[in-house]
């Protein structure tokens, strides 16, 4: 029996970041990886995922800081793979990219349940006077209805604003040394991943912009992965910075969480 394939689009926006520069060529870095030979193309359960992926390429944003016109290009983007059934898997880019994707999700999926790794809530109303900025996504997503519920994990910089947020938003924080609270039996409707690799601690991750060390592990990503019940309609992995990697250490991590996410869609679709 065939088996539908799984988009991969690719959205090389970095405007949006503060501090460093960099992720615009995460998508690029994550490509190579997934396709080294260094590796193979299966799954942890010996699942052939990397012929189901089907690369649509990248977005073609101007990447200009604060741009609702690169915003309503990746909307588009993801609208034109929701449309043909694809799930879709989206490499960043800065976290900024989120935003967008999720509105094209709401326009499907109106009983969206978003899982968020992270060291960061990313839900500051806006950073520098930039809305639109990495540091916001979620934000205007919950401001335009995107998701029903939000559940992020391994938070460890939340500021007292953040904080104001999410309790606003009835949002569920869990830091890094709380993962035992992170309820799977809880989750409802269909679910939305989003990896920041800074969710992971900088020893397994070093090549993001934002180190922050008392993150989690690989393994403990790839637990939560694997226990997320599904549907999993999309994801994406963001915040790589190949300026600041280490003989490619992150981008390969980045192109593991790929693969364990195309097996977890397939498996509860």
């Amino acid at each position: 029996m065939a088996v539908d394939p799984i988009a991969l689009l690719g959205i090389p926006l970095d405007a949006n970041s503060s501090f460093r520069f960099g992720c615009a060529t995460g998508p690029a870095a994550i490509r190579a990886a997934l396709h080294s030979t260094s590796g193979n193309d299966a799954t942890e359960r010996s699942v052939d995922v990397v012929s189901l992926l089907v690369d649509v390429g990248d977005v073609g944003v101007t990447n200009v800081a604060g741009s609702e016109a690169d915003a309503d290009v990746i909307t588009a983007a993801v609208r034109d793979q929701l449309g043909a059934d694809r799930q879709i898997i989206s490499l960043g880019g800065d976290h900024s990219v989120t935003y967008p994707i999720l509105r094209a999700m709401r326009e499907r999926f109106h009983e969206l349940t978003v899982v968020h790794i992270d060291a960061h809530p990313d839900i500051y109303d806006d950073l520098d006077g930039n809305r639109l900025s990495h540091a916001s996504p979620f934000a205007r997503a919950l401001e335009d209805g995107c998701m029903t519920s939000l559940v992020q994990l391994g938070i460890r910089t939340a500021t007292p604003h953040q904080v104001a947020q999410s309790e606003r938003w009835n949002v569920t924080m869990i830091s890094p040394r709380e993962l035992d609270r992170f309820d799977v039996a809880a989750l409802r409707g269909p679910i939305y991943l989003t990896i920041d690799l800074d969710g992971l601690d900088p020893s397994c991750a070093p090549g993001v912009s934002h180190h922050e060390p008392g993150g989690l592990t690989v393994r403990e990503v790839l637990d939560v992965v694997d226990a997320l019940p599904g549907p999993i309609v999309g994801a994406d992995v963001v915040e790589l910075n190949p300026t600041r990697d280490l003989v490619d250490m992150t981008a390969m991590v980045a192109a593991k969480l790929v693969k364990e996410i195309a097996g977890a869609m397939l498996a509860r679709r």
